[in-house]
């Protein structure tokens, strides 16, 4: 099954259109060219729908919110529906702000998104839960939260949105309301590279873009190769810079049969 959604995304080499975090865009870029896509970074109003018109899928990605990039995810959004494509949100630092967790909610309000991927404080906001994200990481309480807790939150937010939702922490949950699936894979040195969130959530656009009608499966596969590529990175970590590099060098030497092989995974309803 999974060798398949990979072959796909080699194959098709989707045409992925990021409204991103100027932080880590240049790694989002580049783990899609790694793994076969192909990105483009366009955030300005004028520019957004007719970009988004000749991609396979969108990534919206709060993470240097702006009032005017604002604009653009709305029109992006909205046109990436209006066409069928995919649209993934990561929303980066929700219940932080209220800028943040306001523009969050507008964005799930008014358009309709395939996959929403976050840390489980940021899900635990959007989905009607009380809490605070510690900045744009996960609060320590959410951190420490029993993994049923974390994936009921996960199921809800997708009932509420009609979208796959992915939760990403020491173990991955990927939800369609209907099914689920726990993935272990991943290190935990990754939590030093700034950026490994956002990484996934543009291999999400990727992975979606290329199997545009197996969402939840695309997904769980884009997460386990995240995690395998950290994996795989980290036996042999120097320090934080060599391991961004890695994981981005693992991307590009993975195959399907080396990802189905490492895939930690264990479904579940």
């Amino acid at each position: 099954m999974f060798e398949k959604i990979f072959e796909n995304l080699k194959n098709k080499a989707p045409l992925v259109h990021n409204i991103t975090n100027y932080v880590t865009a240049n790694d989002c870029a580049n783990i899609l060219l790694a793994c076969g896509a192909s990105p483009i970074m366009a955030d300005d109003a004028a520019e957004a729908a007719e970009i988004t018109s000749i991609c396979d899928a969108l990534v919206i990605n709060i993470g240097t919110l702006n009032s005017r990039t604002i604009e653009s995810m709305l029109i992006s959004g909205k046109r990436a529906a209006e066409l069928g494509k995919p649209v993934i949100l990561d929303p980066v630092g929700a219940g932080a702000s209220a800028l943040r967790t306001e523009t969050a909610m507008r964005l799930i309000n008014e358009i309709r998104f395939s996959v929403i991927r976050g840390n489980a404080s940021e899900i635990k906001i959007l989905c009607g839960g009380a809490g605070k994200s510690r900045g744009v990481d996960v609060s320590d309480s959410d951190s420490d939260s029993d993994s049923k807790a974390v994936f009921e939150n996960a199921k809800r937010l997708s009932s509420l949105t009609g979208a796959t939702v992915a939760v990403t922490g020491k173990t991955d949950f990927v939800t369609d309301g209907i099914r689920g699936a726990a993935i272990s894979n991943g290190h935990p040195l990754m939590k030093r590279v700034t950026g490994c969130g956002c990484m996934l959530s543009s291999l999400l656009g990727g992975f979606c873009g290329a199997n545009p009608d197996e969402i939840f499966d695309a997904a769980v596969c884009a997460v386990a190769f995240m995690g395998l590529c950290g994996e795989y990175a980290a036996q042999n970590y120097v320090g934080t810079g060599s391991l961004r590099t890695g994981i981005i060098d693992e991307a590009s030497n993975m195959t399907a049969e080396k990802l189905n092989r490492g895939i930690k995974i264990e479904f579940r309803q």
